[in-house]
């Protein structure tokens, strides 16, 4: 299957298009960045430092500037699939039919209840949106994302993901999002959240108005890698000192890149490649479903309680 590919990203060289649409998603991540000032951020204790084990240095690295922090979107920081809920949104303000809505709903059941990424699923989603945005502004989606991040995507935001990625920018480092949703969608998240800014799929516009094509690919699997690897070269980060969170093992490459990846709510197949390669894994579920990948219910509940604090602070942050 096309999906065991992923699991030894560095045998496979990313295609043209994959490059293109990473360099494209690093290049605008870097335009809409929405960092808070760094004296700030460096005034503040890591959120995680009691929970470090002695034996281990202290992580994330406080001043440590040439690090940074890259999160998954897609059931590592939200639950459910960001496109799903901004069509929703969309659907709401009669962008589109009852039958498409019927679909975009079929495909959030799904991913709700598979709990992982299936790529035909997700191009289907990504080409319903574009064709739907097609000839409308920039601006205007922009300013409805809003909108649709207060109605359906703020009370899906893991607390526990939330904490993970305040530690970072507690210790003065920048954190991204990286995901398939649309670059626009992301960066919405992300400034809502208090984060640096994000890496997303780029659907191409001409005088400020989509055209109903994307920039290269979409940012997904070996793309986001790229970007990542762009976004680091252009950022003066040392990849070794950064970390990586994701929950898919589509996302395999994006974590082999970084010196500190983490699984997080991860699929099947990350749990397994992350426990044969000692990576980190955190689950933020219900008990019942951190049960059924084989994680103890008490780490992921008691991790998600623990950062309840941090998420609060973080959401008073919010632009």
């Amino acid at each position: 299957m096309a999906a065991l590919g992923w699991l030894t990203p560095r045998r496979r060289s990313a295609t043209a298009r994959s490059v293109l649409a990473g360099e494209a998603a690093a290049e605008a991540a870097r335009k809409t960045s929405v960092a808070e000032d760094e004296s700030a951020l460096l005034a503040k204790a890591p959120a995680d430092a009691d929970a470090t084990p002695p034996e281990e240095p202290a992580f994330p690295v406080a001043g440590d500037d040439r690090a940074a922090a890259f999160f998954d979107l897609d059931n590592t920081v939200m639950q459910g699939a960001a496109i799903f809920h901004f069509g929703r949104g969309l659907y709401k303000r009669k962008f589109f039919e009852r039958r498409e809505l019927t679909r975009f709903a079929w495909q959030q059941a799904w991913f709700r209840l598979a709990g992982v990424e299936d790529p035909e699923h997700m191009q289907d989603a990504r080409d319903s949106a574009l064709s739907i945005v097609k000839g409308h502004r920039v601006s205007e989606l922009m300013s409805i994302g809003e909108e649709i991040y207060d109605e359906y995507m703020a009370d899906r935001i893991w607390p526990g993901t939330r904490a993970l990625a305040q530690a970072h920018l507690d210790a003065g480092q920048k954190v991204w999002l990286v995901t398939a949703a649309p670059v626009e969608t992301a960066t919405i998240i992300a400034r809502r959240l208090g984060l640096t800014g994000a890496l997303g799929t780029v659907a191409e516009s001409v005088d400020g108005v989509y055209t109903g094509r994307l920039v290269g690919e979409p940012l997904h699997g070996p793309a986001k890698a790229e970007a990542v690897r762009a976004l680091a070269a252009a950022e003066g980060l040392d990849l070794e000192r950064c970390a990586a969170y994701s929950d898919s093992h589509n996302d395999i490459p994006m974590l082999s890149l970084v010196g500190h990846p983490y699984a997080i709510n991860p699929d099947t197949k990350l749990r397994k490649h992350a426990r044969a390669r000692d990576w980190r894994l955190r689950d933020y579920r219900t008990g019942r479903r951190a049960a059924k990948v084989g994680i103890p219910a008490a780490a992921g509940v008691g991790a998600l309680a623990g950062g309840t604090a941090a998420a609060v602070a973080l959401h008073r942050r919010r632009r």
